[in-house]
């Protein structure tokens, strides 16, 4: 039988300060999940499961070492978090899986379903791969050696989601125990009732430093072929299935042109005198991947209907259709075309007019509005769907007579940090004279100028690239 490895998100280490996670009402998102941790661990032993559960004092670099040195290819291990937003009627539960893996997404749905059966007042905001997180992708989910899932238990921001997780702590408990025991037997092979077996407690270790180097693990047992096509091309060498997920030859990753030698945190496995990567690992590299279960084929694409090199370069034309831009944004909210019926269209013309990527500027709006969702400080009628700060810094930034001229001053903003080009079209941005032209010509480079965010930048990037895989250039 494996064991069960658990972490409480937050609470760590993290750049030599103590991170809470959200702090909302006098409580901290990493209290809480301690709290709950603890519960679903007693609760597990005393159903005679292994546990291990990860010391508080780790950051998350040292949370996935801790459990990589630890883990055994039977164990399953799960981190809980609670989200947080800036509205505060957004609520529910959801559980996140390493994107391309239908194994771990019937997991995450098995963890889900169990929790909302003991606390059947919490909505279910489903089990997403770890694409559609805000940065497109997830350590939990990527670096752990063993299965791996990050269960978003509530948001903390929400009044009603934060009496559950306070007042019913040990429903919830009980549904994680249960998910997890099921999941643990899933992986584990057994059947739905298992011998008990002493539970030991951990001893406490050293914190391991991870290495700054990438490492190769060796596997033993058997694992079944796969498959790999290349470029619509059969690939000569078969890679094979590793806890539900595509493992390529390290051999195929160099003829692919894809330098992963500044990737430590990438796992490789070495398999009869091979070296494999998970293929889905590639998708940072411009390289596109699908799966097809009825042939078992990982199919990798090098070669793109776009330029990746271009992909980050504010001032460039868009490359997708007003109806792609629709699908998209009902795809993620089915009502956000209610009030702004013809946003897709307004950013194509507007961006167009000042040689800006309308397609960027489009992910920037959905990352700033949540995809016309707005909360907080900014509303719908102020036609911002950017975040502009208004000149002397008013609480609810700047506002717009109509949608297409608040599009305008985005576009315009993102032309002043892009370009020392000078604008097409009247000047309706009221910050455009405070930014020092030219300066960020990259996505990224908006990180910390535009917002806070050191990882705003990525944040947009990582919608784009949803976006184009949902319009299939990736």
């Amino acid at each position: 039988m494996g064991r069960i490895i658990i972490s409480a998100g937050h609470g760590g280490y993290e750049d030599g300060r103590i991170d809470p996670g959200a702090i909302v009402a006098s409580t901290t998102e990493a209290r809480e999940m301690m709290l709950l941790r603890d519960a679903v661990v007693t609760e597990l032993r005393s159903r005679n499961f292994e546990v291990l559960s990860v010391p508080d004092d780790l950051s998350l670099t040292q949370t996935i070492a801790w459990m990589n040195s630890r883990a055994r290819s039977t164990d399953v291990a799960l981190e809980i978090h609670a989200d947080a937003f800036s509205n505060p009627s957004v609520r529910g539960a959801s559980a996140f899986y390493i994107a391309y893996n239908a194994e771990r997404r019937n997991h995450a749905e098995l963890i889900l379903l169990a929790l909302l059966r003991r606390v059947p007042q919490l909505p279910n905001r489903g089990a997403k791969p770890d694409t559609e997180t805000a940065v497109g992708s997830l350590a939990f989910c990527r670096n752990v050696a063993a299965p791996s899932l990050l269960l978003e238990v509530g948001f903390l921001t929400n009044p009603d989601d934060r009496f559950l997780l306070q007042n019913r702590r040990r429903d919830m408990a009980l549904g994680i125990a249960d998910g997890l025991a099921a999941w643990s037997r899933a992986v584990s092979g057994v059947s739905p009732a298992p011998t008990p077996t002493p539970t030991p407690t951990p001893t406490p270790t050293p914190t391991p430093t991870p290495t700054p180097v990438p490492t190769v693990t060796a596997v033993t047992g058997t694992y079944p072929p796969i498959n790999i096509n290349v470029n619509n091309q059969l690939y000569g060498e078969r890679g094979i299935i590793v806890n539900g997920n595509s493992y390529i030859p390290i051999d195929l990753v160099d003829r692919l042109g894809v330098d992963l030698a500044q990737a430590p945190n990438i796992i490789r496995i070495s398999y009869r005198g091979v070296v494999y990567i998970k293929a889905v690992d590639l998708r940072d590299y411009a390289v596109s991947i699908a799966w097809d279960a009825a042939t078992r084929t990982v199919s990798l694409r090098s070669i793109l209907k776009i330029c990746p090199g271009f992909l980050d370069r504010i001032m460039n034309h868009g490359n997708t259709s007003e109806v792609q831009l629709i699908m998209f944004l009902k795809s993620n909210n089915e009502t956000a075309l209610t009030q702004f019926p013809d946003i897709p269209k307004l950013y194509r013309e507007e961006a167009a007019i000042e040689g800006v990527n309308y397609d960027i500027a489009f992910c920037q709006m959905c990352l700033e509005t949540n995809f016309l969702r707005f909360g907080g400080d900014v509303k719908p009628s102020q036609n911002n769907f950017s975040g502009l700060g208004a000149v002397g810094g008013g609480a609810e930034g700047a506002s717009f007579p109509s949608a297409r001229l608040g599009v305008r001053a985005q576009i315009q903003h993102l032309k002043a940090y892009a370009s020392t080009e000078p604008l097409v079209q009247e000047l309706v941005d009221p910050r455009f004279n405070f930014v020092t032209r030219g300066i960020a010509p990259l996505v990224d480079q908006l990180s910390g100028r535009w917002a806070a965010d050191l990882q705003y930048g990525t944040k947009i990037l990582a919608l784009l690239r949803r976006l184009y895989e949902s319009a299939g250039f990736l």
